[in-house]
């Protein structure tokens, strides 16, 4: 399994979109500030993620999230709770 993932910054304005086939460590390698991209806006919380069976599929998923389009709808699942 491939999931596309959304991490919300706790402390900042910033929403990031990836993919992984381990969920769990990809998001723990975030919180600990091994990703240089996403150091500066630790702590984050998942936002929002989907499961594909192919990467490609997974990759389609994750190309409209880091869009325009895609990022309105992320903001819009985050007024939502």
């Amino acid at each position: 399994m491939v999931y596309v993932y959304a991490l919300e910054s706790v402390s900042r304005n910033y929403i990031y979109v990836g993919l992984t086939s381990n969920l769990k460590q990809r998001i723990s390698q975030h919180q600990k500030g091994y990703e240089k991209t996403t150091k500066p806006y630790r702590p984050f919380e998942l936002l929002h993620y989907e499961e594909f069976e192919t990467r490609d599929e997974a990759r389609k998923r994750e190309k409209y999230l880091k869009s325009a389009a895609g990022k309105r709808y992320l903001r819009f699942i985050r007024e939502k709770r």
